[in-house]
């Protein structure tokens, strides 16, 4: 038979083979380019409210403050609410470094947040006009904030986007957004790095396969574009 027949036959397999994929590639494409990342993220759910500092604000000193928490690596001061409170950070031998905040008059710690701290501070981030629904105590992350660290407050708001901010119960800090928009950016990105399982590796095995046989798709495309006018062209 003439090479001919085998690239045609060829290209047509991998064109089934490939074709369902490719189509997924251009559906989670045309979604990402669509969508503004800063949307993606959440920037219009939350944002930071900075407050500056006392000067005159009674505080334990940080001598006091290392006397009694042994072990800090680092000691940052800010707000937490109408609150000043120190995020440290302490060595422990065998774990990774924990943070904490103390009350920066009295020394107290106050972490792990409690539930009412997280709702004040998730309804002072929130840009929208809907009431929380929900506030669970998450001690295994769901797939949509995998890689942030457990236990962390999960507060769910009632609107159209099911939003959820996520909370670190030991600095306060936002943790994540989710909403929507990010769920969907999540699943399609899920099919077009073609990563099932953690939703991050974009240099997988799958991806690498079905990159190659796309190759060899265009490849016998390209071969059969070459030989038909190479072939009117001796007709």
């Amino acid at each position: 038979m003439k090479p001919a027949f085998w690239a045609r036959r060829a290209h047509k397999w991998i064109g089934l083979i490939v074709g369902v994929q490719a189509l997924l590639w251009m559906i989670s494409g045309v979604y990402m380019t669509v969508v503004p990342l800063e949307i993606i993220h959440g920037d219009h759910l939350a944002h930071a409210h900075s407050q500056s500092l006392a000067a005159a604000t009674p505080r334990i000193g940080q001598a006091a403050l290392l006397d009694r928490y042994p072990n800090i690596t680092s000691i940052k001061l800010k707000r937490l609410l109408d609150q000043e409170v120190y995020e440290i950070k302490q060595e422990k031998i065998g774990q990774d470094k924990q943070a904490s905040l103390i009350d920066a008059r009295s020394g107290a710690k106050i972490s792990p947040l409690e539930r009412a701290t997280v709702v004040a501070l998730a309804r002072k981030a929130y840009q929208g006009e809907a009431v929380i629904i929900g506030v669970e105590w998450v001690t295994k992350a769901p797939q949509e904030v995998a890689k942030r660290p457990v236990p962390m407050w999960a507060v769910r708001f009632a609107d159209s986007g099911a939003t959820t901010f996520y909370f670190s119960p030991d600095t306060g800090d936002l943790l994540a957004r989710r909403h929507s928009l990010w769920r969907w950016f999540d699943f399609l990105w899920m099919f077009h790095i073609m990563d099932y399982q953690e939703r991050s590796d974009v240099n997988n095995t799958l991806l690498r396969i079905a990159a190659s046989v796309g190759l060899l798709f265009a490849l016998s495309g390209a071969w059969l574009v070459f030989y038909s006018f190479r072939w009117r062209r001796t007709a």
